[in-house]
């Protein structure tokens, strides 16, 4: 069974938009989408909760249900860069890299320090290891440097 899918043109990129012409199914992307979102974004206050999948859920929920929702995502302060960098395959600044870690180890000693349970803090222990490798693995965004020339011309 396909999906029979809606394309337009996106008008600030080269990008066709897949919108479901299902009002039911571009109604169920859109829940996904946002319920995607919210767990994104508990995935910045909760280190060992992943992020970025969850966001890149949302926004291809939200390419076959609603341009609207989409484009909001993509130009969001705070989501927009990181789902764009992911897709472009530019990884995290090594600053985000450093603070992600380090978020990451102060709630897990917190939690380790709190938890009681040997086998809980062992746990907690190898997700911080393993989600440190993971950050410190993946490629860092190359800095770009621009140069803006401003000429005074009355």
């Amino acid at each position: 069974m396909t999906e029979e899918l809606e394309s337009r043109p996106d008008e600030n990129t080269s990008e066709e938009f897949k919108i479901s012409k299902n009002k039911i199914k571009r109604g169920l992307y859109f829940i996904a989408g946002t319920i995607c979102l919210i767990l994104g974004i508990i995935g910045i206050a909760i280190p060992i909760f992943p992020t970025t999948p969850f966001l890149l859920l949302a926004a291809a929920s939200y390419f076959r249900s609603s341009e609207k929702a989409y484009n909001w995502l993509l130009r969001n302060k705070v989501f927009g860069n990181l789902i764009k960098n992911y897709r472009e395959g530019k990884g995290l600044p090594i600053k985000v890299r450093v603070i992600t870690i380090a978020l990451l180890w102060i709630t897990i000693v917190i939690s380790i320090i709190v938890m009681q349970i040997i086998l809980v803090q062992i746990l907690l222990l190898v997700i911080a290891i393993l989600v440190s490798i993971h950050v410190a693995l993946i490629r860092p965004k190359k800095e770009c440097k621009v140069e803006i020339n401003i000429n005074d011309s009355q």
